[in-house]
């Protein structure tokens, strides 16, 4: 439990400060998609719902900083984290993880910096070029407190394929007892800025970016929060709140909504000339094979008024695609050309985000 302590004050009744024992993850969120003024609301809900999740059946690969360098770390330290990967996969998700050995071939580069706290970017952010080359750090150990460091590593892989922090959905009606959040964040182990508390702990998610309108406490990216740092909902007023831990059953719904399992079974052929109907719900997306009969350029378009992200692969597990496009937000249709080579297949994957009327969407190669 946490311990409280009095703060002296100049003739004033000293503050009560509560003592955090937990250290937290300072997420790095992205800048949300920006989209013309008076666009609807729906519309644009959708589209932020799904802007930095992966296309399903991608194979993130991650790579860990190693010896010698202050980023690296023992062997044990990295089991954990691989461990962590090992169980969001074991959901039966699209997604796929491989360990590589060269940092040129990674999406995900861990490191393990201590006192720089733990963290990582949110989805395909990961992929955006900083002079930081790390992202998702690790700033204390994963093996001292085995349940803690392994939530650690599931938090933060959470962040990396696409989840913000449950505690800030504007949906779960927590209303925090703020002077206390920003003064116990800013002691130790925290030592957080105001401006690190407010992006993590106090600012709500915006709404059109949330899954789902329901608040899941004990969700893998849900923070413990000790008693007196909320003041509704009244029953973690008084006795904090503490997630089950582990990933949670929503936690294992979203992201099978979101990476649902595929199979060879699941994935029809596109032949050239032939529009094919894409029958999706937001967020949903649609495989296919294409194996063209001879070697030129072709293209590619999706039909419709929707908004859709759409790629093609040379091989499935490819870690980069040939040829994309989305089209969201904007007025017209996803479309590239790509010159492909008869006797071999590719993978073309198109993601809806939104659609003005369902059965209205189509894609076709030519």
């Amino acid at each position: 439990m946490a311990r409280r302590a009095r703060a002296k004050g100049r003739g004033e009744r000293p503050a009560e400060i509560i003592e955090v024992s937990h250290r937290y993850c300072a997420a790095r969120f992205p800048k949300p998609r920006r989209l013309p003024k008076g666009f609807a609301a729906g519309r644009a809900r959708l589209i932020r719902e799904t802007q930095f999740k992966w296309l399903n059946g991608s194979t993130l690969r991650y790579w860990f900083f190693g010896t010698p360098g202050k980023w690296a770390a023992a062997e044990s330290q990295k089991n954990v984290v691989r461990r962590a990967f090992q169980m969001w996969k074991q959901l039966g998700i699209g997604l796929d993880f491989a360990e590589v050995e060269k940092r040129k071939d990674a999406d995900v580069r861990i490191a393990f910096l201590q006192g720089d706290g733990a963290w990582s970017y949110i989805g395909t952010d990961v992929r955006t070029k900083r002079s930081d080359p790390r992202t998702m750090n690790f700033g204390w150990s994963l093996t001292e407190d085995p349940q803690d460091g392994l939530d650690t590593a599931l938090h933060e892989i959470g962040h990396t394929i696409g989840f913000p922090h449950e505690h800030q959905n504007p949906f779960a009606g927590i209303v925090w007892n703020e002077e206390a959040v920003y003064a116990a964040l800013a002691k130790p182990p925290n030592e957080w800025s105001h401006s690190e508390t407010f992006h993590n702990i106090i600012e709500k998610i915006p709404p059109d970016t949330v899954q789902g309108s329901t608040w899941d406490r004990d969700s893998v990216m849900h923070y413990p929060f000790e008693p007196g740092l909320i003041l509704k909902p009244p029953e973690y007023a008084k006795n904090g709140l503490t997630p089950a831990g582990g990933l949670s059953a929503r936690d294992r719904q979203w992201a099978l909504q979101f990476y649902p399992s595929l199979s060879a079974a699941q994935v029809p052929l596109l032949e050239p000339f032939q529009s094919v109907s894409l029958t999706l719900d937001p967020g949903q997306q649609a495989d296919f094979r294409v194996a063209p009969p001879e070697t030129r350029k072709y293209e590619f378009r999706t039909f419709g008024s929707a908004d859709s992200f759409m790629a093609l692969f040379e091989d499935p597990t490819a870690k980069d695609a040939l040829a994309a496009d989305d089209d969201s937000g904007a007025e017209r249709n996803a479309y590239f050309e790509v010159k492909l080579h008869a006797g071999r297949e590719y993978r073309l994957r198109v993601r809806l985000a939104y659609a003005e009327a369902g059965g209205q969407t189509a894609v076709m190669v030519w």
